[in-house]
């Protein structure tokens, strides 16, 4: 039952701040709504038992990509005397764009087909130790393949951002 508080608690949240997250003048209001609403995406994951991806979730978007989205709106700083005026046809595309993915939307929920899916109830399904588990023996190879491939990137960007020296 609590469960069921909470999950309609996070929907309401993430709505109405996604809803001013839209109707905001204030970009950087903008911005701090969007971080709210992926809180409450990352509360349903919790939800739904999948800790690291929510942790994933708060530390990729809330964390790295909502910074950096706020040093681009506080590094431009545009004004409305700075910004030109928009030309009916730019709001006529914008219109139809969203008329053409209401459409697209309506029909994919409209035709799509409802299956069932064979939920896991395993109270250990989505949590962190089981991730390790699987990625620790089913993964092994590949995930330290990959460790290699983005040690190999990093030298590769150091190597790249460093000056040359000329004798």
């Amino acid at each position: 039952m609590l469960t069921e508080y909470a999950f309609w608690f996070l929907t309401f949240v993430a709505i109405f701040s996604a809803i001013g997250m839209i109707l905001s003048k204030n970009p950087v209001y903008s911005v701090l709504s969007l971080i709210v609403t992926f809180f409450a995406i990352a509360g349903h994951y919790f939800l739904l038992n999948a800790q690291f991806l929510a942790a994933v979730h708060i530390i990729v978007y809330a964390g790295a990509i909502m910074v950096l989205f706020l040093y681009v709106i506080m590094m431009l700083n545009q004004n409305e005397a700075d910004e030109e005026k928009r030309s009916n046809w730019s709001k006529l595309l914008a219109a139809a764009s969203f008329g053409i993915l209401l459409i697209v939307i309506s029909a994919a929920i409209g035709h799509g087909h409802a299956k069932e899916v064979a939920i896991t109830q395993q109270a250990a399904f989505g949590t962190t130790e089981t991730l390790g588990i699987s990625l620790y023996k089913e993964f092994l190879v590949p995930f330290e393949i990959s460790s290699v491939l983005f040690l190999a990137a990093m030298v590769g960007a150091v190597y790249l951002s460093k000056k040359e020296q000329y004798n």
